[in-house]
């Protein structure tokens, strides 16, 4: 199959998804276009217009092709208005996340004019496939509530049909099996009897810095001996406790910043004992389950994504209203196993060959 695939706001985790569906069915012809995640609301508003239209692009999206896979930020419903030839054939609308359960932020504008732009590509897709049950019932849930405030001719029925074809399919770990498991420290000289923590997501407030330097200074205040590396995306705005954790901590930190290479990350990950999360938001939680798979313990807020990833035990409870006590909820956990020397869990169903073989049917089935 000749098979379009369109990347509409291309963050880390989207290209680690795509490059995943062209290296592993390779069976099939791919033609990847991919825009730069920068300018969030232009991306989701403005992109059918530069696929369809820039020169970098309209070449390739002129071609022929059997089926369109884009991920849930493109435009659907605009590209098949301005190109014609990928009217008749099949689309498969990829969710990484949903613009209905981000958490508010002052900055945020137009917010609805997002949810509706989304909305109407999935009432236009022929496939709906979602990386966590989380984010395809909050996307559901979300859609339905707005559909419901609006004026008239509208039905919240309208989505029965697309919900109940929805699939989901995660987005693979792609772990090189030589590094699974590998237990070298990244610096010898570091106290061999500390805590190794890791924390791996983006410098943005969704991911609950904040509650990061909670968890630090009850660490602190408790006498933990801990070390830990943060890692993670930056871009080009960073909230300010950053400067506050690296001047508070700088005794304490291994890495501050992202790893220079792809190896040099997964190498942090692999000499680490507990990786961490603060999370606001997360549709899957890609970063936790490729450290989990390099073995260490995951310690996790019960919100999001996470209660479906892993049990309770590796859970903390959310207080999304008292960061003190959630804080203090987290540093439980890591002192408990860091007692108990607890093994991580295994996530082989999220391995790179367990899930590209639910991929493969999928796309399969377009050819029938």
């Amino acid at each position: 199959m000749r098979i379009l695939l369109l990347s509409a706001y291309e963050a880390s985790s989207h290209k680690a998804w795509a490059n995943s569906l062209i290296n592993g069915l390779s069976e099939h012809d791919w033609t990847y276009l991919a825009l730069p995640p920068r300018h969030f609301a232009w991306r989701i508003r403005g992109n059918a217009m530069s696929f369809a239209f820039d020169a970098a692009f309209k070449p390739s999206i002129e071609q022929a092709y059997d089926l369109v896979i884009a991920t849930s930020m493109t435009d659907c419903v605009g590209l098949k208005a301005l190109c014609p030839n990928l009217q008749s054939i099949p689309w498969l609308l990829y969710f990484h996340e949903n613009q209905f359960a981000y958490p508010a932020s002052e900055k945020q504008q137009g917010l609805v004019e997002m949810q509706m732009v989304t909305l109407y590509s999935a009432l236009a897709a022929d496939q709906c496939v979602f990386n966590s049950h989380f984010n395809k019932h909050s996307f559901f849930e979300g859609a339905r509530r707005l559909l419901k405030k609006l004026p008239d001719y509208v039905s919240p029925d309208w989505l029965s049909n697309i919900e109940g074809n929805a699939r989901v399919i995660p987005v693979p770990i792609d772990i090189p099996i030589e590094n699974r498991g590998e237990r070298t420290r990244i610096n010898p000289s570091h106290n061999h009897s500390s805590i190794r923590l890791v924390w791996n997501a983006r410098w943005e407030f969704d991911k609950g810095p904040e509650r990061l330097l909670a968890i630090l200074l009850a660490l602190q205040s408790r006498g933990v001996d801990f070390e830990i590396a943060i890692l993670g995306e930056q871009f080009r705005t960073i909230p300010k406790v950053f400067e506050s954790i690296q001047h508070r901590f700088a005794s304490y930190i291994r890495q501050f910043g992202f790893a220079p290479s792809r190896d040099e990350y997964l190498g942090f990950l692999a000499a680490s004992d507990i990786v961490l999360s603060t999370a606001l938001h997360e549709f899957q939680g890609l970063a936790i389950l490729e450290a989990v798979a390099l073995g260490c313990v995951p310690v996790l807020p019960a919100r999001q994504v996470y209660p479906e990833l892993f049990g309770p035990a590796y859970l903390y409870d959310s207080h999304l209203n008292d960061i003190v006590r959630e804080a203090n909820g987290a540093v439980d956990r890591i002192v408990q196993f860091a007692n108990e020397k607890k093994a991580a869990p295994q996530v082989n169903e999220y391995q790179r060959e367990a899930v590209l073989k639910h991929y493969r049917a999928l796309i399969n089935g377009f050819a029938l």
